[in-house]
């Protein structure tokens, strides 16, 4: 269990701030950095679609922007754990900020130059951002109170990372993909060859505007100073200062199955938004256009803000690996629904996708770091690790696209939600104990 110290250390190395803010106040601010991470991720699933046309490209290699956005996380997210553990969770959070902004200013160049290996470098250093956040932000929502309503208080923050996501695809729509379609107006021949490299121009200005919002972040959390997170047992024995290898984890089952659990939702859960434009704008599903469907994106995200918010509730009544078991059932349904029928049906059902992800990541995550004690931060490094599942399950199902058609490419993260059913169904035999 994790222990709050109101004040810092005098003379810490790692102090940051110079307002001291309270439990409540340090969890409201920290879910407005859910808010924003989640609106930066999302925007990914308009990107592929974009970046597609722009440079003309397979679905496996317009899916490489997951791929190089969540890689991120698997080389970073452990380091990042080692690092926290040294530096503190606030001073992760505002190097967390720092790095997000420098990969969206790598946008600039990458528009201005139209290329796409440079786009992918910016993703991949604003991911590694986030990534630094994931592991600082996720362990602090779960000591901000009582060990048996953690799982109820980080699908509350998630939620809020849901809105983010929500919001996203409907900016994107507006800014990005309205702002590419402008140039279709002019007819001449110039202007036609240049169409590609206007279209990738069209995501400069959204990048620019995000980091300004990250460094304005960056100004506040190093301005407040939130209450510090102290591992028990800490100063207690030497042997819990020691680090411990990533390997050693697997001796932890809850921890090391949860992994996997956050691997298989997180590579779903992102191949699903990353390919619903293309998915819906067939002519034997919904038959639409691009900015219409960039809705549908929209109101699968919603969906898992909606079941956050009622999910945040259930968990006070229901064992949450139930529910996530539950969760997990009625995915695959709607995806064997979605892709054994047409039209609206076929629509609706795959959208209906993201409720049933509602409460899966904050709960997976919440059953797998506990029992770990003085291993948390690290044990949170290994779950965003496995974060990579959003780099690898896509690009699965971009080579399943290219191959066998959209339709059938779906099986793939269905595959993957069978697996959550099992862990939802088997976590409480598990025991984060040597």
């Amino acid at each position: 269990m994790n222990e709050l110290v109101p004040e810092r250390a005098s003379g810490a190395a790692t102090e940051v701030g110079t307002y001291t803010v309270g439990k409540r106040t340090g969890l409201f601010v920290l879910t407005v950095l859910f808010f924003v991470w989640g609106f930066i991720t999302s925007l990914n699933d308009i990107l592929v679609p974009h970046l597609k046309s722009a440079f003309d490209l397979s679905y496996t290699k317009a899916i490489l922007v997951q791929f190089s956005f969540f890689a991120a996380y698997f080389l970073v997210s452990v380091p990042a754990g080692m690092l926290i553990r040294r530096v503190g969770y606030q001073l992760g959070i505002v190097l967390g900020l720092l790095i997000a902004c420098a990969g969206c200013l790598l946008f600039i160049p990458a528009a201005r130059m139209h290329v796409y290996m440079m786009f992918l470098l910016g993703l991949f250093v604003l991911a590694s951002g986030i990534a630094i956040l994931q592991v600082s932000a996720n362990p602090y929502v779960i000591a901000l109170g009582r060990p048996e309503s953690a799982p109820s208080r980080l699908n509350l923050t998630q939620a809020f990372n849901s809105l983010g996501t929500s919001l996203a695809p409907i900016f994107g729509a507006l800014v990005i993909f309205s702002a590419s379609a402008g140039v279709v107006h002019f007819s001449s021949v110039q202007t036609t060859l240049n169409y590609p490299a206007s279209e990738a121009a069209s995501v400069e200005l959204p990048y620019f505007w995000l980091a300004v919002v990250l460094l304005a972040l960056v100004a506040f959390f190093s301005w407040v100073s939130l209450p510090t997170i102290k591992e028990e047992g800490e100063a207690r024995e030497e042997t819990t200062h020691r680090i411990v290898g990533f390997f050693e984890f697997l001796l932890f089952p809850r921890l090391a199955l949860g992994a996997v659990a956050i691997f298989f939702y997180v590579g779903a859960e992102v191949a699903i938004g990353s390919f619903l434009v293309s998915y819906v704008t067939e002519k034997s599903v919904g038959d639409m256009g691009v900015s219409e469907a960039a809705r549908y994106v929209s109101l699968y995200w919603a969906g898992a803000m909606i079941g956050r918010f009622i999910g945040a509730g259930l968990l006070n009544f229901v064992r949450s690996g139930a529910l996530l078991a539950i969760c997990g059932f009625s995915a695959v349904v709607l995806i064997s629904l979605s892709i054994t029928s047409e039209g609206d049906l076929a629509v609706w059902t795959i959208v209906a996708v993201g409720l049933c992800n509602s409460i899966m990541f904050p709960t997976i995550f919440s059953l797998a770091l506990g029992g770990l004690r003085q291993f948390t931060s690290q044990g949170s490094g290994v779950l965003c690790m496995a974060i990579v599942g959003g780099a690898i399950v896509p690009l699965f199902q971009g080579v399943a696209a290219d191959s066998a058609g959209i339709r059938l490419s779906f099986v793939v993260p269905l595959i993957c939600y069978c697996y959550i059913v099992y862990y939802g169904a088997f976590s409480p035999f598990l025991r984060n104990k040597k």
